[in-house]
């Protein structure tokens, strides 16, 4: 077998080594190509990426990426789509360690450019035989390993850098919601002074609001109420400090 068709038969997962029974011939190897090409078009709501998997690939891919996306809360486009990515990103580095695990079977198999590993009756000599099997296909193929090692560290860069920058966008939402609360609040209070009510929608558009209930209405009374205790609080803790001192001496 060439390097090509390992690899080849490695990341498609067509490698099917020989069975004893199995059947043989064109028609067999044509009805069993067709079961395992069967592959289904799955196109990403958010990206429009198109992704072919088989129907379980497809499954596991999408309840893996739902599970990362809504972990990490994104807000808007821009985040979503950087979630995603991680999301993704995640599901290769997995794909990776599979077809690493995989490159070994296939070595077992005699599928690597070296003999297949024997079948010991002996569980030590068991042991000892696919030690050396997956060390055997370490050296003849040990480039596409090292391959996979170089992939799986840029991916994972891929990662980091992405949640460093979903990170700051997180952070600066963050700033400039607190600042618009710092301002509504500041609003409310110039209202109450006057015996009027504060309406947020003059300030703020539907689209912000509605991802902020603390912006709401009730919410910026319950903030008010909040400050007014933490301010009577540090009275009371301040008080009970200055009482606590001892006069000067005279």
């Amino acid at each position: 077998m060439t390097d090509a068709q390992f690899t080849a038969n490695i990341e498609s997962g067509m490698y099917d080594p020989p069975r004893p029974g199995a059947k043989t011939g064109a028609k067999a190897a044509q009805k069993t190509g067709t079961d395992r090409t069967r592959l289904n078009a799955y196109t990403h709501g958010l990206t429009g990426q198109i992704h072919l998997f088989t129907d379980g690939e497809q499954k596991a891919f999408a309840l893996h990426c739902k599970g990362i996306v809504e972990s990490l809360h994104p807000v808007g486009d821009l985040e979503t789509t950087l979630a995603q990515s991680v999301a993704e990103n995640h599901w290769r580095l997995q794909r990776i360690r599979t077809i690493e695990s995989c490159a070994f079977a296939v070595g077992l198999e005699g599928g690597a450019g070296h003999p297949a590993c024997p079948h010991y009756e002996d569980a030590g000599e068991v042991v000892m035989g696919e030690a050396i099997s997956k060390a055997q296909t370490w050296i003849f193929k040990g480039n596409h390993l090292a391959l996979l090692s170089l992939y799986e560290g840029r991916i994972s860069r891929t990662i980091e850098r992405t949640m460093v920058e979903l990170r700051t966008l997180r952070a600066e939402r963050k700033a400039a919601r607190d600042q618009a609360l710092e301002e509504a609040l500041i609003l409310a209070q110039h209202a109450a002074s006057k015996g009027q009510g504060y309406d947020p929608t003059r300030d703020f558009s539907p689209e912000f609001l509605k991802a902020n209930s603390d912006f709401s209405t009730a919410g910026i009374a319950r903030h008010q109420r909040l400050a007014e205790a933490r301010n009577h609080q540090k009275e009371v803790g301040d008080r009970a400090k200055h009482g606590n001192r001892k006069p000067a001496a005279a």
